[in-house]
């Protein structure tokens, strides 16, 4: 009897198990057109890196709303552009794209910029008609047009061209008073001075707070989503020895196949800041 008793137990822990993993129905998925839609989407981009990055979390805190007039700067192949495009595009909303020129002297510029565009720009069925402007235009937008501007892992790489300051003052030209600036970047300790090539891929947070303000924008706020404590910022390849790169030699030179990237894939994606500033409101309006 005790047999039957402990088999019964048994039997029905196991179908109590069973039921916690049921499979996910169409009832358990997100509201068609919410944020946390666009983020479950088959047509995202690398969704594993979601541990790392937090889309959901840190769009809000950048205070994206789905009827916004969004630019982002430097999409590359459009990690959060499969995410703000649909979204955008369900409510209303509107998406401009500030990159690489199509005929770029960089090979590897028009490589990024032709997958980007065969990625997003022949589907506007699901991504909507997405504005594209050079990053080396003389404006991104017309002037007091857009709501959030977002800067996403590319501070190090304008600061390598050597843009950053006049592509802060094309942002704070194009945002309405009262719009917000986010910034997601490598965190450099803030210690000794911020090397202005960024040649490691960090960049400081107070730099980046005063390049920002210096602009005209309002620092907000600061959060830890993206924050990484296990990255020492010490890496042969620089940020790019971790996920998602793991890169195994230096920049140019054929990868190692010797070199060992367990170390770096168990710290994780990089240490980050993500930042919030805002255009004051009572500016003038740009000539």
């Amino acid at each position: 009897m005790l047999l039957t008793r402990r088999s019964a137990a048994l039997a029905l822990t196991a179908s109590l198990a069973a039921c916690g993993r049921r499979e996910p129905s169409a009832a358990d998925a997100p509201p068609e057109g919410s944020l946390a839609w666009a983020i479950a989407g088959p047509w995202r981009i690398d969704p594993h890196r979601d541990e790392w990055r937090h889309p959901l979390q840190t769009l809000l805190f950048w205070g994206l709303q789905g009827d916004m007039t969004v630019l982002e700067v430097l999409p590359g192949l459009g990690w959060y552009t499969s995410i703000l495009a649909p979204y955008l595009k369900a409510n209303g909303g509107r998406l401009i794209a500030a990159g690489f020129d199509a005929n770029d002297a960089s090979v590897a510029r028009r490589e990024v910029a032709a997958l980007w565009e065969a990625r997003f720009a022949r589907d506007p069925e699901r991504f909507g008609d997405i504005a594209r402007v050079s990053m080396y235009a003389d404006a991104f937008a017309p002037p007091n047009s857009v709501d959030l501007v977002i800067l996403a892992n590319v501070a190090h790489t304008l600061m390598a061209e050597g843009v950053l300051e006049r592509v802060l003052d094309r942002c704070f030209a194009a945002l309405k008073p009262g719009g917000a600036l986010g910034v997601e970047q490598h965190r450099a300790k803030n210690s000794g001075i911020q090397d202005s090539p960024a040649l490691t891929g960090y960049v400081q947070e107070a730099y980046m707070r005063s390049v920002a303000q210096q602009a005209g924008l309002e620092f907000v706020a600061a959060s830890d989503l993206n924050a990484n404590p296990r990255d020492t910022r010490d890496h042969p390849f620089h940020v790019w020895s971790l996920p998602p790169d793991l890169r195994t030699a230096p920049l140019g030179q054929p990868d190692d196949p010797d070199f060992d990237t367990s170390p770096y894939q168990a710290i994780g994606e990089s240490d980050r800041m993500t930042l919030k500033f805002r255009k004051p409101t009572g500016v003038p309006a740009a000539p």
